[in-house]
């Protein structure tokens, strides 16, 4: 049986932002390196299809990054990683204002839904209020959180019945 996973929001514009962005830097990585170091041609080539094919996987992953709901759960796609969590799992969704620790710096995040399990872990989803899906979009923001706790309490009716 296979599940499909479906994304409850559109995704925003800024994803094309970010990985046009990519793409210039990248660009811009592979012609100071080819300066820096003097590549005949051959070397340069080769140089520039591995940087092609780092952008297009990290494209593909920005592109596909997000939460995704099923009949079986959540799913939580992130750069590097995705996490499945199934509905009965799942204790509540929430919003926090979350700020993440990078050495001494404190760097504020701002509003983002979190999914609590009922092990006791937490587990931080790319539904970010001020994100490139939601920043110009806050109504909707709110919408996909309200719509992830109906899903999640119509499920735990249905398994309970």
């Amino acid at each position: 049986m296979k599940t499909h996973w479906t994304r409850p929001y559109p995704p925003g514009g800024g994803r094309w932002l970010v990985i046009a962005w990519e793409a210039a830097s990248i660009t811009g990585l592979g012609w100071t390196s080819d300066r820096l170091f003097g590549f005949d041609t051959r070397a340069t080539v080769i140089f520039s299809i591995i940087l092609a094919v780092a952008w297009a996987v990290g494209a593909f992953r920005i592109a596909r990054m997000g939460v995704y709901v099923s009949d079986l759960g959540v799913q939580v796609r992130g750069l590097f990683w995705t996490r499945t969590v199934r509905w009965a799992a799942i204790d509540r969704f929430r919003m926090q204002d979350v700020t993440y620790r990078v050495g001494a710096f404190r760097i504020p995040s701002g509003l983002t839904v979190l999914i609590d399990r009922h092990d006791g872990t937490e587990i931080k989803t790319e539904l970010w209020a001020q994100g490139v899906d939601f920043h110009s979009r806050p109504g909707l923001f709110r919408q996909v959180f309200h719509d992830l706790r109906e899903r999640h309490i119509l499920q735990a009716a249905t398994q309970s019945a």
